[in-house]
C-alpha cells in the first residue's frame, strides 16, 4: 500500500482558512493573542492622549539653588521634550528638588492688579475743606461723613496752601483720601465699612548725601552765600551757629571766609532740600571759629567746638534777622531828628519793616508798652543783674510777666516813637549801667560744656565729621589750583 503524498504546506494553510478558526490549533491562537496584547499596550504608553498633548507647552521655572544660584526666569523647560528638566549642568540642585519639579502643570495666567485713579487738588489761599470737596465732586455731606469717619481726620482742619489732598473716587462714592503736607509725609485715609474710614500714617525716608561750600566774603554773608548757591534757611543756619560768637552786622570785614559741610536730601533722584549742618568753620577778622553738630546720650543734638564747649552762649550777638547796620553803640553821636549830640546807649540794627525781633537771651518780661520816644518797647530781665531793651517796633508779641526763651519772637521792627526809618534799638545794661553788647559777652559767664564722663563719646561722634570738613576743603584747594 502506496503512502499518501505529502501536502505542501500552503495548501495545508489555505484548506485550514477554508475550514474556519475552530480548525486552527489553540496553541497558535494563544500565541497570537499575547502578541496583539502586547502591541497595544506598547502603542497605549507611547502615544498620548489629545489632552496630553495639549499640556505640551513651554513653562518657565525659576530654580532657588542651594549655592546661592537662581535659574533664570528666561531659561524654559519643554515638558513635552523630558518628564524632568536636565539638570545636570546645576551641581547645586538635589534629586529632592527634582522630584518637586512639576511635569504637567498649567500655565499661570498673570495677575491683573487694578489701577487706583487719584485725583488731586492743591490747598489755595482761602480754601476751605468744603470748597476743596466741591472741587473733587463731592457734597458736604461726603465731607461730613468723611470727618465723623475716624477721629484723625481732624488733622485736616491744620490744612495750609501748598498742601496737598488726593481723592479716589468710584460712583460719586470717597472711597479713599490722602492728605499730603510734603512730599516725605502724608495721611491716608481708606474707606472700611458704610462710614468708617481707617487711618495709617505714610513717611518716607529720602536719600541723604553730603556737600560742602567754602568761599570768601566780599560784601555781606548773604551775599556771598548766595554766590554759592546757598539758600536762605541755610546761610540763617550757619549765622546762627556762630550768632553767638560773630555779629554778622558789625562784624564781617572783607576777606572772611566760611567753610560748610551739610546734608542734602534727594527723593526719587530730585533734590527736595537740605538737611543739617555737620561742620562749618568761620574766619572773622583773622580769627577762626569752629563747630561740629553732636547728639548727646540724651538724644539732645547741639553745636560745640572740637574741644567740646557749646556754641550756645547766654545771649546772642545780634537779636535780629538783619540786612544791614545802620548805627553802632556811640556816647557822642549826633541824633537824626534832633540834629544834637546825644549819647546813643544801643545798637540800631536797620531791617525791612515786620523783621522778627528776638529776645537776645532767656528771661522774663518787664515792660511791654509804648511812648512817645521809644515807640512800641519791650523790656527782658535776666538774671538778677541784666537787662535788654527793644525799641521802635511795630508790633509787640509778648505780655509783662511773660517768660520767654532765646531766640524767641518778641516783636516786630518798625519806625514807632523817635524813629527816621524801620529799625530796632537794642540796648544791654549790666547792673543798671548801658553797656556795649558788642564786647559784654565775652564777659559773661559760658554755657556747660561736655561732661568729662561723655567726652570720650564726643570725641568718637565728631572726629570723623571734622575730618571729613578737612578732607573736602583739601580737595577744594587741589581743584582750585587745577583751575588756575
Amino acid at each position: 500500500m502506496m503512502a499518501s503524498p505529502i501536502k505542501p504546506a500552503k495548501n495545508r494553510f489555505g484548506a485550514i482558512l477554508k475550514q474556519g478558526v475552530g480548525a486552527f490549533p489553540r496553541r497558535h491562537l494563544m500565541t497570537i493573542g499575547i502578541l496583539c496584547s502586547g502591541l497595544l499596550l506598547v502603542l497605549a504608553i507611547n502615544i498620548p492622549p489629545k489632552e496630553e498633548k495639549a499640556k505640551r507647552q513651554s513653562q518657565s521655572l525659576t530654580l532657588s539653588l542651594s549655592d546661592g544660584q537662581r535659574l533664570p526666569a528666561s531659561q524654559h523647560v519643554t515638558q513635552a521634550q523630558e518628564s524632568k528638566p536636565d539638570l545636570s549642568d546645576k551641581p547645586g540642585l538635589t534629586e529632592e528638588l527634582q522630584e518637586l519639579l512639576p511635569n504637567d502643570a498649567e500655565p499661570m495666567a498673570p495677575e491683573i492688579i487694578p489701577t487706583v485713579e487719584w485725583s488731586k487738588e492743591r490747598v489755595r489761599t482761602g480754601d476751605s475743606l468744603s470748597l476743596i470737596f466741591q472741587r473733587a465732586g463731592l457734597s458736604d455731606r461726603d465731607l461730613f461723613e468723611f470727618m465723623a469717619g475716624n477721629a484723625a481726620s481732624k488733622t485736616l482742619t491744620r490744612i495750609h496752601p501748598g498742601h496737598e489732598l488726593e481723592f479716589h473716587i468710584e460712583d460719586k462714592q470717597l472711597l479713599g483720601l490722602r492728605y499730603r503736607r510734603d512730599r516725605l509725609s502724608s495721611e491716608l485715609f481708606t474707606r472700611s465699612g458704610a462710614d468708617k474710614f481707617d487711618h495709617e500714617v505714610e513717611q518716607r525716608q529720602p536719600d541723604i548725601h553730603h556737600a560742602y561750600i567754602e568761599t570768601s566774603i566780599n560784601d555781606s554773608l548773604f551775599l556771598a552765600g548766595q554766590k554759592a548757591n546757598m539758600d536762605a534757611n541755610l546761610i540763617m543756619e550757619l549765622a546762627s551757629i556762630f550768632g553767638w560768637d560773630i555779629d554778622f552786622g558789625l562784624d564781617i570785614r572783607r576777606g572772611d571766609s566760611f567753610k560748610v559741610l551739610f546734608e542734602e536730601r534727594y527723593l526719587d533722584g530730585e533734590k527736595i532740600g537740605n538737611g543739617n549742618i555737620l561742620a562749618a568753620e568761620f574766619t572773622n577778622q583773622n580769627e577762626t571759629y569752629r563747630a561740629v553738630i553732636y547728639e548727646d546720650s540724651k538724644g539732645a543734638s547741639h553745636f560745640f567746638t572740637p574741644e567740646g564747649k557749646s556754641m550756645r552762649k547766654a545771649f546772642l550777638r545780634a537779636p535780629v534777622d538783619f540786612r544791614r547796620i545802620s548805627s553802632n553803640f556811640n556816647p557822642n553821636r549826633l541824633h537824626p531828628i534832633h540834629k544834637t549830640a546825644r549819647p546813643h546807649r544801643g545798637t540800631d540794627y536797620a531791617a525791612s519793616r515786620g523783621t522778627p525781633v528776638w529776645s537776645s537771651g532767656d528771661g522774663r518780661v518787664i515792660t511791654s508798652t509804648y511812648n512817645k520816644a521809644s515807640g512800641n518797647y519791650v523790656v527782658i530781665q535776666h538774671g538778677n543783674n541784666i537787662q535788654t531793651k527793644y525799641l521802635h517796633l511795630s508790633k509787640r508779641s509778648v505780655k509783662v510777666g511773660q517768660r520767654v526763651k532765646q531766640k524767641q519772637v518778641i516783636g516786630l521792627v518798625g519806625s514807632t516813637g523817635y524813629s527816621t526809618g524801620p529799625h530796632l534799638h537794642y540796648e544791654f545794661l549790666l547792673d543798671g549801667v548801658h553797656r556795649n553788647p558788642r564786647t559784654i559777652l565775652d564777659k559773661l559767664p559760658k554755657t556747660k560744656s561736655i561732661p568729662d564722663a561723655e567726652m570720650a563719646r564726643f570725641t568718637e561722634a565728631t572726629k570723623p565729621i571734622l575730618a571729613s570738613l578737612d578732607n573736602h576743603h583739601q580737595q577744594f584747594l587741589l581743584a582750585k589750583t587745577g583751575e588756575e
